[in-house]
């Protein structure tokens, strides 16, 4: 099993991660915008959250990739 196979082997959950993820980025930048007009603990929660969702959709999207990638490689010529 090659390594592109093995990381892009389920494109279903790798769209799951990449959406969750994103959604936490989301989530963050509010928390950091709260923090604008509230306590500046706000914006530490939210930079942790961002930083997850960074993260996580990073690893979402090379799995998506990386299926894309291996299909692509892997063309039979007809």
């Amino acid at each position: 099993m090659s390594l592109l196979e093995k990381i892009g082997q389920n494109p279903q959950r790798s769209m799951q991660r990449f959406l969750c993820g994103l959604g936490l980025f989301v989530l963050g930048a509010c928390f950091i915008l709260l923090g604008l007009y509230q306590s500046h603990i706000w914006q530490i929660i939210g930079l942790i959250i961002l930083a997850c969702g960074c993260l996580l959709a990073i690893y979402g999207y090379i799995g998506m990739f990386a299926n894309r990638l291996y299909h692509i490689v892997n063309r039979t010529k007809d």
